[in-house]
């Protein structure tokens, strides 16, 4: 993962702590000086930049295990189980149906445990042994079993990834990481599918098997090959992370403290968290206004049957697909990269979303093969406005810890209903053309700006209400739970950022919410 200037991520000036009895003493002096810590957080960033990068290796196999399904079935998936009528989009949209019963509680244990370098990886090589077990299966039964515990345990992944990012960077370093790790969603696309055309028209017959079959053995071995090499490059968590020195974890949790103006070490349990996160309205809109989203890009479940009906074989359509998603990839980077400079989130997330549904209309309004060739392109590209609202989340819901942790499982979960109903929206007989199907992903996607609109006018009025000196809870549970959940976070902050709690207080009255 790239680091951002060293200049954005120190986050707060000098402080000056007088204690009786106690020379004055600024954080920067216990780093050896302004110009040491910096030095210091460059190489921590570094450091944990490095070893996070492993996730978007992690995300790509996360994705192609979960929609090798689609490349199969132009191979003879669907004949050789014998699927009629509504199968195939229930064997896709049943692996929802885990992902979503089981993310909640794999945040609250991940939260709970603190060992994401343990954890993912186990959920890995579970995951890639039923990915596995799919190319055994002979029939219908057999197929949904596997892809229901599939998404049991892909749940553990994508929220926790999340969830440690937030734990270790600052909302001016949060966007892009967090685009970082979802373009390897975008990749997967394109590699998945290059990998699948390579398997599908070579492996066909060999030791007996069909094509379909091998992919799903070749792509489940090289997921849990992987996971035993993440087991000792993953990073825990700042608290918890041994490979650190014990300045660098000092100052790993001092700057994450002096972000938002309070610590981020956990004095909630899981069930307060739990409480806060589900009776946040905030928490529920954005997983509605997520879920219209995710059923708006629904069209990335079926992207080889849409480069199908362009009229090219099997292996072309499966080419065809890389480069929209190569495309999509650099626009999710550069858009990302300038939200962060900018801290501005809501139009860098609406403008890709419109120029989506600008492919929508070119999709419905005509049949020539090269303007739906590019309407695919501006398909993809609405990601980028998507990667950005997924960093929006982390953002617009800072403390506590446990709290986040559940509210981003919960909004994560929450949206994979539109997975499940995006499944349903491209029926065969609705092709080749599938306008209907445009036509319920374009009303979806105007819904998603629609909402996140509101949210953005929510947020300015909140900033306003600090602007004049109110007091604005971070939905910790009401004025008197949440005043006195704030001060003891200030404390924490104080201490370990080397201030006193007037500066730490005066810190946090600084905290706006980015819009």
């Amino acid at each position: 993962m790239s680091v951002s200037d060293v200049k954005d991520t120190v986050s707060h000036d000098s402080h000056v702590v007088s204690s009786p009895g106690v020379n004055p003493r600024t954080l920067d002096d216990e780093f050896g000086g302004p110009e040491a810590r910096a030095k210091l957080e460059k190489s921590l960033l570094w450091k944990v930049d490095a070893r996070m990068s492993i996730l978007v290796v992690i995300y790509i196999l996360n994705y192609v295990d979960r929609n090798n399904a689609s490349a199969a079935r132009l191979r003879g998936l669907e004949k050789d189980l014998k699927l009629t009528g509504q199968q195939f989009p229930t064997l896709l949209s049943i692996l929802y149906v885990g992902y979503i019963l089981f993310q909640v509680p794999s945040n609250m244990f991940l939260n709970k445990i603190g060992k994401p370098s343990l954890y993912i990886p186990a959920c890995m090589v579970l995951w890639g042994m039923i990915s596995t077990l799919t190319g055994v299966t002979t029939n219908f039964t057999g197929a949904v079993l596997t892809r229901f515990f599939l998404g049991v345990v892909e749940a553990a992944f994508f929220p926790g990834a999340l969830f440690m990012l937030s734990k270790w960077y600052t909302r001016k370093e949060l966007g892009l990481r967090t685009a970082i790790l979802y373009c390897g969603n975008l990749i997967s696309n394109a590699f998945g599918n290059l990998l699948a055309a390579g398997v599908l028209s070579n492996m066909d017959g060999k030791l007996g098997h069909a094509a379909w079959r091998w992919l799903f053995f070749i792509e489940g071995a090289l997921t849990m090959f992987v996971a035993v090499c993440a087991i000792f490059i993953l990073p825990d968590f700042p608290a918890t992370t041994s490979w650190l020195s014990l300045e660098e974890r000092r100052l790993a949790e001092a700057r994450m403290a002096a972000d938002v103006g309070e610590s981020d070490s956990e004095n909630t349990g899981a069930k307060k968290g739990l409480w806060l996160a589900l009776t946040d309205w905030k928490v529920w809109w954005l997983s509605l206004a997520l879920t219209a989203q995710v059923i708006g890009l629904s069209f990335n479940q079926y992207f080889p049957t849409l480069t199908k009906t362009l009229g090219y074989s099997t292996n072309i359509s499966l080419l065809l697909c890389a480069p929209p998603w190569a495309f999509a990839t650099i626009i999710a980077f550069v858009n990302a990269r300038h939200s962060d400079k900018t801290g501005e989130k809501f139009f860098h997330i609406v403008t890709p979303l419109f120029f989506g549904i600008i492919g929508f209309v070119i999709a419905l309004a005509t049949t020539n093969k090269a303007a739906r060739y590019i309407s695919l392109f501006l398909m993809a590209q609405s990601y980028a406005g998507f990667i950005v609202f997924y960093s929006w989340l982390s953002h617009s819901i800072p403390r506590p810890p446990a709290k986040r942790a559940v509210a981003l499982a919960f909004i994560n979960a929450f949206s994979q209903l539109g997975n499940i109903s995006g499944s349903y929206c491209f029926p065969s007989n609705w092709g080749p053309t599938y306008r209907k199907s445009y036509g319920i992903l374009l009303a979806n996607m105007s819904l998603g700006i629609i909402m996140s609109f509101i949210f953005r006018q929510h947020l300015i009025s909140l900033n306003k209400r600090m602007d004049r000196g109110e007091y604005v809870d971070f939905g910790q549970g009401g004025d008197g739970v949440g005043k006195a959940m704030d001060l003891e976070g200030v404390r924490r902050a104080a201490e370990l950022e080397g201030i006193t709690e007037e500066e730490a207080r005066k810190n946090r009255e600084t905290f706006r919410y980015l819009y």
